[in-house]
């Protein structure tokens, strides 16, 4: 069969769907990926060997003669390749995309891997958004969410069937790719280091990490601690951090700004600790691949990021939006001492084999296609 893989980036795709395009070839599908160009899009055919096909879309903003020109782009994508299945990840493919896809008399099946801004402020927007979902989910096979409380959301609100959803870890991890790797032991006067990994946004917490930073710095002293972030600057629709702000959080020197990486397993290992103060999240990869690497964590107790932590056992869950919160509890880690780390590390790794091992994810995938595709 031929499958269609959508996202709002191709850097999406490579990042975050590589396991999944791996699995639907092994399984003897075709695999489109189907996104906006970048600077991943030829990977996808090099590397990964897919088909690429591009396609215009602005991933922010809600101007509805544009959303209405891009459905009629996916509509003219599927009526030329003729997909027999199309997966839709993130919010315009998962609206737009499907209602071309039901024109087309394409089966869809769709991932809510986050609500985003639409649900986390209720205005006008959101209220749009929500009747937006509510018409295009009539349409999938079925529509998978990375948490329950995501889930129960939608139902609630009346956005879909329950018969139509479905529940999967996140985009789970490999965890081969990302696994523990021997500690040498450090020198008594060596900084502990957290790390957050995420893009420059604001409902990523990005505000609380630099507050924090500093009172956490400021008690420990300087020398004592070691406060990164792993991520680049996004702009776009006016939910990201301003270039001119961010450089100017920069100069206090109070966080290591790490840039990009496609290693990311690299930077995760030289951690003691992986933080994410996000306000909301579908199951955050980041955590995941940090907790496979066998790293404490800490994060917020809202739905998506609860759920990769167990409040003592392998890490901290903190207030959202809570600086004063999360500094607490970056300082009570950084306090722990050596064995018991060691021991929320292990406890990491346990539950992202229990829980999030991506292979999980796949057998679900390669179900519902095969069930969509049937139908």
């Amino acid at each position: 069969m031929r499958v269609a893989v959508v996202i709002n980036t191709s850097w999406n795709i490579w990042n975050f769907r590589r396991g999944l395009v791996k699995a639907l070839q092994a399984a003897g599908h075709e695999v489109l990926a189907i996104a906006p160009p970048d600077a991943y899009s030829a990977r996808l055919e090099s590397e990964l060997g897919c088909r690429y096909v591009p396609i215009l879309m602005e991933n922010k903003g809600t101007n509805p003669i544009k959303d209405a020109q891009l459905t009629r782009r996916f509509l003219a994508i599927y009526k030329r390749e003729r997909p027999d299945v199309v997966l839709h990840f993130t919010i315009k493919p998962n609206i737009y995309g499907t209602l071309a896809a039901k024109l087309a008399g394409v089966a869809s099946i769709n991932n809510v891997s986050g609500l985003g801004t639409v649900f986390l402020i209720e205005n006008l927007v959101s209220k749009v958004a929500r009747g937006l979902y509510r018409f295009a989910f009539r349409f999938p096979h079925k529509v998978f969410f990375q948490n329950n409380d995501d889930r129960e959301l939608f139902i609630r609100y009346g956005l879909i069937r329950p018969e139509r959803t479905g529940l999967v870890p996140g985009s789970g991890v490999d965890l081969k790719r990302f696994r523990p790797q021997p500690s040498a032991d450090k020198a008594a006067n060596t900084p502990f280091t957290f790390l957050m990994v995420a893009r420059v946004l604001y409902e990523k917490g990005i505000v609380e990490y630099f507050e924090a930073a500093r009172q956490l710095r400021a008690t420990l002293g300087p020398d004592k601690v070691r406060v990164q972030l792993l991520g680049g600057l996004d702009e776009a629709g006016g939910v990201g951090v301003p270039r001119a702000t961010f450089e100017q959080w920069l100069a206090e020197g109070t966080i290591e700004h790490l840039g990009t990486s496609d290693n990311v397993a690299e930077h995760l290992h030289r951690a003691d600790c992986v933080v994410l103060p996000s306000y909301r999240e579908g199951t955050p990869k980041t955590l995941l691949e940090a907790a496979a690497c066998g790293k404490p964590l800490i994060t917020t107790d809202v739905p998506g990021c609860r759920e990769t932590v167990e409040h003592g056992r392998n890490g901290y869950l903190c207030q959202v939006r809570s600086a004063d919160d999360l500094a607490a509890k970056l300082l009570q880690l950084a306090q722990l001492p050596p064995e018991r780390l060691a021991a929320m590390g292990a406890a990491s790794r346990q539950l992202a084999e229990e829980k999030f091992d991506e292979n999980l994810v796949l057998r679900e995938y390669l179900s519902a296609v095969a069930e969509a595709a049937k139908n």
